[in-house]
């Protein structure tokens, strides 16, 4: 059992699968107490919860280096339509992925900022509340098209089409 673990643990597509629910799972948990912790005025818990929502932000960055390194391997295990749910999600990943680092250092900044400008706490808690509802949407339009790369239960529809010009990539 352990050696089948550890193999699995040096495959890229596994720990894709393994850790790419932190970005969103945590991240929606993590936005439900910075609000809650907002409600309450708690700066500690806005620490912590911002602490939180940093993490899991950053935590895209893993999550999409392995998607990156596991591409060639699931592509050649797919079939047509599997092949186009893959490359969609991988165009998702690869524009959007940004708004996570941005939520990151977003997040990092309303940790220590208010440490100069006590004033500045509320506001930026808000926006990062904002900003992570932006986010988790993105990661959920992300993962819509991961999901469907070999889950043929999410239905047989198609992927967007593309452009002629996109398709060349």
């Amino acid at each position: 059992m352990i050696d089948v673990l550890l193999r699995n643990l040096r495959q890229p597509e596994y720990i894709h699968v393994l850790i790419n629910p932190l970005p969103i799972y945590g991240l929606a948990i993590a936005w439900i107490g910075l609000i809650i912790a907002f409600f309450l005025r708690s700066r500690r818990a806005q620490i912590a919860t911002l602490i939180i929502v940093l993490i899991c932000a950053a935590s895209a960055w893993p999550v999409y280096e392995f998607g990156q390194q596991a591409y060639d391997i699931m592509y050649s295990k797919l079939d047509d339509r599997g092949d186009a749910w893959l490359a969609e999600h991988k165009d998702r990943a690869e524009d959007l992925i940004y708004f996570f680092y941005a939520l990151a250092v977003f997040s990092a900044v309303a940790i220590v900022a208010p440490i100069k400008w006590p004033k500045s706490s509320a506001p930026l808690v808000i926006a990062v509340i904002l900003f992570g509802a932006v986010t988790l949407g993105i990661g959920g339009y992300i993962a819509y098209a991961g999901g469907r790369v070999r889950h043929s239960e999410f239905g047989k529809e198609l992927p967007p089409k593309k452009p002629a010009a996109e398709q060349s990539r």
